[in-house]
């Protein structure tokens, strides 16, 4: 029988959603998953992995693992797969997976897809090119391989049944890292994080300036109890920092509602949107590309549409 090995991913003593979406294509891809968490003072993200129907967990609780440095993290998944026999190593494609993976893949002298977004009865493996227009289907011929799965393309293995057992290892001595950690500067919010959040608010260059971002968009936001997202001509414009950016080349996203306020849709931005399960525009132009990925589309002018918007929810939520 097959075997993985699924990288857990994990903040504030949370298993990141991006993983569990990766251990869904682990899963599809059938037999035995081991999952892997690592870090320092791991134990309750190890007992939450058990939980989500793996065979078993391995733990590497380790100083050197406190912080996250490639080096060091690459060694450690490295050592995990070959000591496991397995055959597929799969991660979530977020940014430290995509950081990570290709020198994992470089260790275990394996061929990599990047990614991915469906696995194939026969082991062939999808992911979307020409900003999704087109759907690659590739087979990796090497012994071992490693995947990274794009965080919007199963649905998240949830928790159920028995907890797999979880069993300790130790880092290897040799493990060390020529890179120094200095700081995690974290962006905090109140609101949800862009990644995970069901709903989420998008502004475009149609906002015209960061103050609007602020005052119209923000109202609507919170009112919602949304991430907010930005098109990367809002980012390239200044209104918003990058992490806000929503694309090919941000972040991609596929929440239960997502509404993109005055944003034209342009092919960067469409590819990090358009498997959201509803999609809301708002525009004045009627031949804005975002309306034919819409499945509500309101023509009109945002500055009078978002607060008449955002008093309409806050009526709606006071009952």
């Amino acid at each position: 029988m097959s075997k993985s090995l699924i990288y857990i991913e994990h903040a504030h003593g949370n298993v990141q959603k991006a993983s569990q979406v990766a251990l869904a294509a682990a899963n599809k891809a059938g037999g035995d998953v081991v999952a892997l968490v690592l870090g320092q003072g791991v134990d309750a993200v190890a007992g939450k992995a058990a939980k989500l129907g793996v065979s078993k967990v391995v733990a590497i609780d380790d100083a050197r693992l406190e912080h996250y440095l490639a080096d060091v993290y690459s060694k450690a998944v490295a050592q995990v797969a070959k000591a496991e026999g397995v055959e597929t190593v799969f991660a979530a494609a977020t940014a430290i997976g995509k950081d990570l993976f290709p020198r994992v893949a470089h260790l275990l002298e394996a061929g990599m897809a990047s990614d991915i977004t469906d696995v194939g009865a026969d082991g062939s493996l999808e992911r979307p090119t020409y900003a999704g227009n087109v759907i690659a289907t590739i087979t990796i011929e090497t012994p071992m391989k490693v995947v990274t799965v794009r965080g919007t393309a199963f649905e998240a293995a949830e928790p159920g049944g028995a907890d797999a057992p979880i069993e300790k290892a130790e880092l290897a001595a040799d493990a060390q890292s020529k890179t120094r950690f200095v700081e995690f500067a974290e962006t905090k919010s109140d609101r949800p994080q862009l990644t995970e959040a069901s709903i989420v608010v998008s502004g475009g260059r149609g906002l015209k300036s960061g103050e609007n971002f602020t005052e119209v968009l923000e109202p609507l936001v919170d009112a919602m109890d949304a991430a907010m997202g930005a098109s990367r001509a809002a980012v390239d414009a200044g209104f918003v920092p990058n992490d806000l950016q929503v694309g090919q080349t941000g972040k991609v996203v596929a929440p239960q509602l997502y509404v993109a306020v005055g944003i034209s849709g342009a092919i960067q931005h469409l590819a990090g949107m358009k498997d959201s399960k509803v999609i809301v525009a708002i525009n004045k132009d009627a031949d804005a590309p975002i309306f034919s990925v819409s499945d509500y589309g309101l023509v009109a002018d945002l500055f009078k549409a978002v607060p008449e918007m955002t008093d309409e929810v806050k009526k709606l939520k006071a009952g």
